[in-house]
């Protein structure tokens, strides 16, 4: 495996990329750009996300990683980035990619990165592949949980009158919101609202994997109802659940096995048509 660090040129400025590599003999069995989740979730991610790429390029796929506007070492700060600008930073790793290989195109989302793949996918003229890891469906309901963290930290504070509503208002005059330690933009805050995890493109296939403390592998009702309704849609969908840790919200850095090896066999194994 040949790992290579660099700079996207962008705009603005410049994203950080991790391009994982098959050693130089091996085929290439496919190119998978990784789209990484939101605020603190990416930070409690990376440990996972390193794995599973280095393990993608151990089997033969060429992965790419990159932190989008505003995250980890690529410009700007988390307040500078709108839902649009990483859609254009994920349609910007694509093309790079796209232009060096010409395996089968994956893209590989997790939590709310899962809603930015599925609407760069449907903007594609090309077959796109998606691999879900605990996918966010809504992006409305994702933004109202990461309020809630201010709303909590008001209340603990004894001021919780109507709090909600004026991160609401804040939001609505195009102002930004300080939250956990990230400030969130009404530009972005925006655009997460209005994403939603409708029906992917259809000439690709979907791998939807799910993190489960139930030992049966069942799937959440979330997953089996939308699963379901993309394969009466004539979609390739299918979902799994793996028993482990929520890696992405626990206290400590935490990795699940299960996750690693489930995503290789299945985007390993061919679906009906």
């Amino acid at each position: 495996m040949v790992l290579q660090a660099f700079f996207l040129p962008a705009s603005p400025g410049q994203r950080f990329a991790l391009l994982h590599a098959p050693d130089g003999a091996a085929q290439v069995r496919g190119a998978v750009v990784y789209v990484h989740p939101f605020a603190e979730e990416l930070n409690k991610s990376r440990r996972m996300a390193a794995l599973q790429a280095r393990a993608m390029a151990a089997a033969g796929y060429l992965v790419l990683q990159i932190d989008l506007l505003g995250c980890g070492d690529s410009s700007g700060d988390f307040g500078d980035a709108t839902w649009e600008a990483w859609l254009a930073d994920v349609e910007l790793a694509c093309a790079w990619l796209l232009e060096r290989n010409s395996a089968p195109l994956w893209l590989w989302g997790q939590r709310t990165g899962c809603l930015l793949a599925n609407e760069v996918a449907n903007r594609m003229t090309r077959p796109v592949n998606l691999l879900f890891w605990q996918p966010v469906v809504s992006g409305k309901q994702f933004l109202h949980q990461f309020l809630r963290l201010k709303v909590a930290a008001q209340m603990l504070g004894g001021d919780n009158k109507g709090a909600m509503e004026g991160l609401r208002q804040q939001l609505q005059r195009g102002e930004s919101v300080e939250i956990a330690g990230y400030r969130l933009s009404a530009a972005l805050a925006g655009g997460l609202e209005k994403a939603e995890l409708l029906l992917p493109h259809r000439s690709g296939r979907v791998e939807w994997l799910e993190i489960s403390s139930k030992t049966d592998g069942s799937l959440s009702p979330v997953a089996l109802a939308r699963l379901g309704q993309w394969q009466a849609a004539g979609h390739r969908a299918r979902g799994r659940s793996v028993n482990g840790p929520a890696f992405w919200q626990t206290a400590e850095i935490n990795e699940c096995p299960a996750l690693l090896e489930a995503s290789l066999r299945l985007m390993g194994e061919s679906l009906p048509t």
